[in-house]
């Protein structure tokens, strides 16, 4: 690896200062982000689902199979613990109906592939982090489009009396089009074109870290005045919600005896969620709620907050540690 390669996974690596760099600069001056434009947020996040399929073999799927205990237990947490947290939070604070679909979106959503870069800084179990990330995001084409027609419906029920209509098909192939093609690409083009592929991995990183800072800065500069006015119930729930995933992460699977690296990685891929592919559902199946992609934008910025702290502490634990897996 040269040194230009290695400055490019330096940068990514600094992904959390990237994010609240640019959140502070969209919230203080809106300018800096509004040039970006709302169409532009599916080619994006469609090159941050690329740049993980870029990085994604065969040999990742065969992983799944010596490690099915942590994979059902690391995915089943993202789409049973994760959505009822939403769902509680969004009923606990009375949320805004638009912030409640943002909310559950961000809830139902898989691991999002930042979690990837926190357990490599940790240095927890990579490899495991990857195969979750990878499982989470494939079983998202169907568990994302209706644990959240599920929720919303019954959330907006128990809060308004009206049952807000959810376009399941719509969620189920906007998800489809946005993640599994962008990965099943990639990974075409990994195998296929491997030599090519290994002259640009080390640049992919950042471009993803890049492309969702651009996602999220500018959903906080064109909301601003919403998130200062009604954000802060928002803000509390968001920080709950991503807390408590990384907690009950840990805890549940050191209960299931798994070792400290592996409990760590779990915890990790429970609490960072895709916030981009949230951001973007809610803006193409919700138009009639625009403040429904606000907490996918809170979400990624404290998920990278939460994310760093996490991987100092996991860090400081595995300091005896001398390579990740």
């Amino acid at each position: 690896m040269n040194s230009v390669e290695r400055f490019f996974i330096a940068l990514a690596n600094l992904f959390p200062i990237w994010v609240l760099t640019g959140a502070g600069l969209a919230l203080w001056k809106p300018e800096t982000a509004t040039w970006f434009q709302p169409n532009w947020i599916p080619y994006f996040l469609g090159l941050i689902m690329l740049s993980m399929g870029l990085t994604l073999n065969l040999e990742n799927f065969s992983r799944v199979l010596r490690m099915p205990k942590s994979i059902l237990l690391g995915v089943g947490l993202q789409y049973t613990i994760m959505p009822g947290l939403g769902y509680a939070l969004a009923l606990a604070f009375n949320l805004p109906i638009d912030f409640v679909i943002g909310l559950v979106l961000v809830a139902c959503c898989p691991g999002g592939t930042a979690s990837n870069v926190v357990c490599f800084i940790a240095k927890t179990h990579v490899a495991l982090s990857v195969s979750l990330t990878t499982c989470s995001t494939l079983l998202a084409v169907l568990l994302t489009p209706f644990l959240t027609t599920w929720w919303v419906e019954s959330i907006s029920l128990e809060l308004t009396g009206l049952k807000v209509d959810v376009d399941t098909l719509g969620l189920l192939l906007k998800t489809l089009k946005v993640v599994i093609l962008p990965v099943l690409i990639g990974i075409f083009l990994n195998h296929f074109f491997h030599r090519a592929v290994k002259r640009v991995e080390a640049y992919t990183p950042f471009i993803a870290v890049l492309s969702i800072v651009f996602i999220v800065d500018f959903i906080l500069a064109a909301k601003k005045s919403a998130i200062l006015e009604i954000g802060t119930s928002l803000i509390y729930a968001v920080i709950l919600l991503h807390l408590a995933g990384f907690i009950l992460g840990y805890v549940l699977s050191r209960l299931l005896h798994f070792s400290e690296g592996d409990a760590q990685t779990v915890s990790i891929e429970v609490g960072m969620q895709n916030s981009g592919l949230a951001t973007e559902l809610a803006r193409s199946n919700f138009p009639a709620y625009g403040l429904a992609t606000v907490p996918g934008a809170i979400s990624a910025l404290t998920h990278c907050i939460l994310g760093s702290i996490a991987a100092g502490l996991c860090r400081w634990r595995n300091k005896d540690k001398t390579e990740p897996r």
